[in-house]
């Protein structure tokens, strides 16, 4: 096994200001997001560091996704983690695929973290975004970080798959159909009526802490409900639509069943029973501005201080497929934004690493400036009929981006009128 060199704080410092260097954080990701895992004074990560976890060496395609990054064997590459152990394992594989410029930072923890000084970043709302091992402790009878509520539920999200969920879950999770939020005639958020009662149903009001997850089952787009195998998007989209109506609490198990799976926790086939309550607690929605429709999207095409942003693939953006069985018409929203989901409306690789978990959001970021998707401006995401547009919504709210919300109608909707125009082929400032 090779020796890797240690540096120093001061070292690292100086390191930093060279461009070619590349700090690598071995960690996991919600170490990087932000949890404090190890009991370190400040939560994130070193300011400019990418997150290459350990956990993803296992993976085949492990070296594609460092290269994914922009990280060059010709990069000098500085690895922390927790551990000195970690460190030392993770530069092991660096050096085995040709990166021999190499270097172990060991002191994040005692010395980075505690001086106030040294620049770090974190996602924003990162008690959003929860590990297997923080839900572990939940149901467990512990009392997690960044948890101070009496009454919890974990719901296991699916669309028409109910046998997603009995064939195994977290234990003491219900189950919850997308269409308990979401009405098929429209795929757009059900009526603040029918959304009352289908959260009161499932034992959820607004003080309630929900943690959602979902299990993805590989879709097929020959299948009558592809939508079916994609229950992580969908888990995605129930929780914009809780925090629409008005969840103060809500969390998302990052990576979903996968994570638990990973984990090696225990896995239940119980058919846990709901267990409803008799009001909701606010008048829904309580949080209106994080969904916008057809008029005010038409409104935000026109303004220089607003996009709509198409959170699909490309041969559905330029008109090439619809992209679903149900879907006729193809092409795009005039005056949209490319957001690239990634491969189908099932699959949302581009804001997903190898192992599920939400992207870093300083890439996301990265990407959405490279075609003038800002912070600055009101931003309301859109797919096909929400799913997707509430997955990159989520990246964006994690972020803390002040002005987002998601276009509930989508194109499903913008098609099916006729008097609205649409584009195909290939826009000409992308040519």
């Amino acid at each position: 096994m090779i020796k890797v060199k240690e540096i120093t704080t001061v070292e690292l410092q100086l390191a930093m200001i060279d461009n070619n260097t590349v700090i690598v954080d071995a960690r996991s990701v919600e170490a990087f997001n932000g949890w404090r895992l190890k009991g370190e004074k400040r939560g994130g990560h070193i300011k400019g560091a990418r997150s290459i976890p350990l956990k993803w060496t296992q993976y085949m395609d492990w070296i594609e996704v460092v290269h994914s990054k922009g990280i060059k064997p010709k990069n000098h590459i500085v690895i922390y983690a927790y551990t000195r152990n970690e460190a030392q394992e993770a530069a092991v594989f660096f050096d085995n695929a040709d990166y021999k410029n190499i270097l172990v930072y060991n002191h994040f923890v005692d010395e980075w973290s505690e001086n106030e000084n040294m620049p770090m970043e974190y996602l924003a709302r990162y008690k959003n975004l929860v590990s297997a091992q923080w839900v572990n402790q939940l149901i467990s009878g512990e009392k997690p970080e960044e948890y101070d509520n009496r009454k919890y539920v974990i719901v296991h999200s699916h669309y028409r798959n109910r046998d997603a969920y009995l064939s195994g879950h977290i234990p003491g999770a219900i189950d919850m159909d997308t269409l308990a939020l979401e009405a098929p005639e429209t795929w757009n958020r059900r009526s603040p009526e029918e959304l009352k009662n289908a959260l009161e149903t499932h034992g959820i009001d607004a003080n309630t802490t929900v943690i959602l997850y979902g299990k993805f089952m590989t879709p097929n787009n020959d299948d009558e409900f592809p939508g079916s195998a994609a229950g992580h998007i969908g888990a995605i989209r129930n929780t914009m639509i809780m925090l629409y109506a008005g969840v103060k609490d809500v969390r998302v198990l990052n990576g979903g069943f996968q994570a638990w799976k990973d984990a090696g926790f225990e896995i239940s086939m119980e058919d846990v029973t709901k267990k409803s309550i008799a009001d909701f607690g606010v008048n829904i929605p309580a949080n209106p501005q994080l969904i916008v429709d057809v008029p005010q999207a038409k409104e935000m095409i026109k303004s220089s201080d607003a996009d709509i942003v198409c959170v699909r693939s490309w041969p559905e953006y330029i008109g090439k497929v619809s992209g679903y069985n149900y879907i006729v018409k193809k092409g795009r929203i005039p005056g949209s934004v490319f957001g690239n989901c990634g491969t189908d409306a099932y699959h949302m690789e581009n804001y997903r690493n190898v192992d599920h978990t939400i992207r870093e959001a300083e890439e996301v970021a990265e990407v959405w400036k490279s075609v003038g998707i800002v912070p600055e401006k009101h931003l309301a995401f859109y797919c096909g009929t929400g799913w997707r547009g509430s997955e990159a919504f989520f990246n964006a709210w994690l972020m803390g981006w002040p002005r987002v919300s998601v276009f509930d109608g989508g194109w499903f909707e913008w098609s099916n009128d006729s008097s609205n125009s649409f584009e195909l082929g290939v826009p000409a400032e992308l040519n």
